[in-house]
């Protein structure tokens, strides 16, 4: 797929904010790793220490998805995640402008990989299906280093950080497709590619349904049934999550699902939304609880938000 081209329009005095905050991005992106980890604490700190809607949802969220927790543990729980921001909001700035030398250097542990190597082997597509945690962006770009990937994308309001990030994503990955190219998402499985893919937002779609999600019905797409049912891919489940101090991260691609898609689209999209449970509740810090997941409720129920 061939990167964006620029335009003499990008350069209009009414882009220059957002030119800047591509400048500090890229700055960021160039600090030694402990410095940049430094700052993400920094950040997060701040998103602790002031209050804001994110933290209300983020509350929601945990207490409806945890109510074995007690109040305290609860609070503890919303506390990392709000801390864990600040760290997403670096690693975002490293996943799309940190070179090529510097994801090599940060420690890796990928384990899985035959998985993806037996449905290669058969001339299979593979669905890489995870979720919405901190890292996702970086651990993307970690992944590539060994396996060549696509991936699912919303576009950007800002042309100038559309054109930016869809520039530095199209360095290491094969394809990024919009969130609605269906066809050019099946041709690419088709011919074998790897996709990955996380559908576990609340899209307030016309292709969803409910299905619980941390024993909450949760509005989810059905797009990943749709898609191997389609393109005959195999759907191999995808976690990742930032280790301790200085070790790095760790992904993991999964033993594929069996008889996956099924007849039964409710079903499947249900096994989709277990599966993403059981990667949050490795790592429940460090997933996107300020993300409005409960937002469209089935009919009758009042609203969480």
């Amino acid at each position: 797929m061939p990167r964006p081209t620029f335009t003499r329009s990008l350069l209009a005095p009414n882009h220059w904010p957002a030119w800047l905050g591509v400048a500090v991005i890229w700055l960021i992106a160039r600090l030694p790793q402990g410095a940049l980890m430094g700052i993400g604490r920094c950040i997060g700190a701040l998103v602790l220490r002031f209050p804001s809607p994110r933290r209300r949802i983020a509350e929601a969220n945990i207490a409806l998805c945890f109510p074995e927790l007690d109040a305290t543990a609860q609070a503890a729980l919303v506390d990392a995640n709000l801390r864990d921001i600040g760290l997403m909001l670096v690693e975002f700035a490293l996943g799309w402008m940190g070179s090529d030398r510097r994801m090599a250097a940060i420690p890796t542990r990928i384990e899985g990989l035959e998985h993806l190597e037996a449905a290669r082997a058969q001339g299979k597509g593979v669905l890489l299906v995870g979720g919405h945690f901190s890292h996702l962006e970086l651990c993307a770009r970690l992944v590539s280093q060994r396996i060549r990937i696509a991936g699912m994308y919303r576009r950007m309001d800002s042309t100038v950080f559309e054109w930016v990030v869809l520039r530095a994503r199209l360095h290491y990955a094969d394809a990024m497709f919009e969130k609605d190219d269906i066809r050019g998402t099946v041709k690419y499985l088709r011919n074998g590619g790897t996709l990955w893919y996380a559908p576990d937002q609340d899209m307030r779609s016309k292709d969803t349904v409910f299905v619980p999600f941390f024993d909450v019905p949760a509005a989810t797409i059905t797009a990943t049934h749709h898609l191997a049912r389609m393109s005959g891919a195999v759907v191999i489940p995808f976690f990742h999550r930032r280790l301790p101090g200085r070790a790095g991260y760790a992904l993991r691609l999964g033993a594929p699902l069996e008889d996956f898609p099924g007849t039964d689209v409710l079903a499947d999209t249900a096994r989709i939304n277990a599966c993403i449970e059981q990667m949050v509740r490795e790592a429940p810090e460090q997933y996107l609880w300020v993300h409005k997941r409960f937002k469209t409720r089935p009919p009758g129920q009042p609203t969480i938000y």
